[in-house]
């Protein structure tokens, strides 16, 4: 294993852009029609003068950090920029030189308490540091001009699990991440959300790209599928016979995942849920296709509720509820499989997670891992959270965030360019605009094996404003 260099950072920029979403689409509580995009710039300098720049960029998705109703959506972005600006406050105010992990070990717990300290729960707070660690991990890649795979498979981040998971003590993580191959290709599982038309064309956007299910299925050959249910048992069961319909005269083998979004109050409701679907003949080649469920259990309970019931019919995997890096031990004492890889919680968190599942099933346990994040956009946060979910073996994984916006129809001319001449295999111009390339069902994405963080392309930044600071701060 090569050594770890110990960098500083110098400098962060927070900049933002607005997404525009063609059509609504509801999880959860919220229908969402527009949010704003957070762009993470870090400038860094290694011990032996070399200097680069970095980035990273993601959703400022309101009511998923936080459900609060009584909270707008822009109150909900500005606890995720208060998140931004502590991380990136203390991690500038650190002059120690670290590893690139060492900087994220040595304030994740500061940053959580700094957070509750606000008011802010733990998955607001790790927002923060997952996107400047991402941007510096990228910095770090373009100075030593290697690939994120190679960088992580040198453990060149310095990943020393212990520090922040003791119970990682003694686990070969070197060895671990030298056998980490990257990807050359990776399913789009396909998010069906609450508001989706199933069946026909309803001209919500009328642009020409695919509007319901049935019109995805057939552009883009999609075989895996993840399915939000709303929780009230008569309805989702008609929703999911419509979708059956569907899918099941697409002529494809096809799996799925079901997702609760946290809408049903206990265990009971979901098992009936699944008995109702088991006693469908409409929906028996469904419910004979699910691969797992994810957390449908409101996040007050769901790591008080042991959930090995429901996971006798499939496996369950925890998402809103793993906040912390400790919360996917405590749901594996109840009962869950899995977790959500998602880079709004952090690419640390994903890899110390996949070296728990590798520890745990090589004693003799069945643990994975899935790749659930729609919100990514073309461009920096998709082609990274892809890079990601493939180097640590996931084979399919949600993408759905160019069925919601419409490509990179809103971006500048050039950037768009620019990133279609670095990724011809992920992307392509279509009906406008550059946007995913998606081939029977799958994503190309060898081109993300390239120097830096899975980008030899970068945003236009003068085409951004920065980011405002929260309200009531200056």
């Amino acid at each position: 294993m090569s050594a770890a260099p110990r960098l500083r950072l110098l400098e962060v920029q927070l900049l933002e852009r607005p997404v525009r979403l063609r059509m609504p689409f509801r999880f959860g509580v919220v229908t969402l029609t527009e949010a704003p995009q957070v762009f993470v710039r870090a400038a860094i300098r290694l011990e032996d003068g070399r200097e680069a720049w970095g980035a990273g960029a993601e959703l400022l998705a309101p009511k998923w950090f936080d459900k609060n109703l009584a909270l707008t959506n822009e109150q909900n972005f500005d606890q995720l920029r208060t998140a931004l600006r502590l991380a990136r406050d203390a991690y500038l105010a650190d002059a120690a030189p670290r590893t690139a992990f060492g900087h994220f070990a040595a304030h994740y717990a500061a940053q959580i308490e700094a957070c509750a300290a606000r008011d802010l729960n733990p998955l607001v707070a790790c927002f923060g540091p997952a996107q400047l660690d991402r941007a510096i991990l990228d910095a770090l890649c373009r100075a030593l001009a290697v690939p994120f795979s190679t960088a992580v498979r040198r453990n060149l981040a310095g990943i020393a699990p212990a520090a922040v998971a003791p119970e990682l003590a003694g686990f070969d993580m070197d060895r671990f991440l030298a056998r980490l191959q990257p990807a050359r290709w990776i399913a789009a599982r396909h998010t069906v959300g609450l508001l989706d038309a199933i069946a026909g064309h309803p001209r919500q956007a009328d642009d020409g790209l695919p509007e319901s299910l049935e019109e995805a299925v057939a552009a883009y050959g999609h075989t895996w599928f993840k399915l939000k249910v709303g929780g009230d048992v008569d309805a989702d069961v008609a929703r999911l016979a419509e979708i059956a319909a569907v899918l099941d005269a697409a002529g494809r083998d096809y799996r799925v995942s079901l997702d609760g979004n946290e809408q049903y109050d206990d265990l009971a409701a979901l098992e009936a849920l699944i008995a109702r679907m088991r006693g469908e003949p409409r929906l028996a080649r469904l419910a004979a296709s699910i691969a797992f469920i994810e957390q449908p259990i409101n996040r007050k309970h769901a790591l008080d509720t042991d959930v090995g019931p429901l996971a006798a019919a499939a496996p369950v995997i925890v998402d809103e509820s793993d906040a912390t890096l400790e919360s996917f031990p405590q749901a594996r004492a109840l009962g869950y499989a899995g977790c959500s890889s998602k880079m709004c919680k952090g690419l640390y968190k994903s890899i110390i997670n996949a070296a728990r599942c590798a520890r745990w099933n090589a004693e003799g346990g069945r643990y994975f891992m899935t790749g659930e994040d729609l919100t990514t956009q073309a461009g920096l946060a998709v082609q990274q959270d892809l890079a990601l979910v493939a180097l640590l073996g996931m084979t399919h994984l949600e993408r759905n965030g160019h069925h919601y916006v419409n490509g990179m129809a809103d971006l500048p001319a050039a950037e768009q360019a620019v990133f279609l001449a670095a990724h011809p295999d992920l992307y392509e111009r279509r009906h406008g605009a550059v946007r995913l390339a998606i081939r029977d069902g799958m994503l190309a994405i060898g081109s993300l094996d390239c120097p830096g963080f899975a980008s030899g392309a970068m945003p236009e930044w003068t085409a951004m404003a920065q980011s405002p600071p929260p309200a009531g701060e200056s």
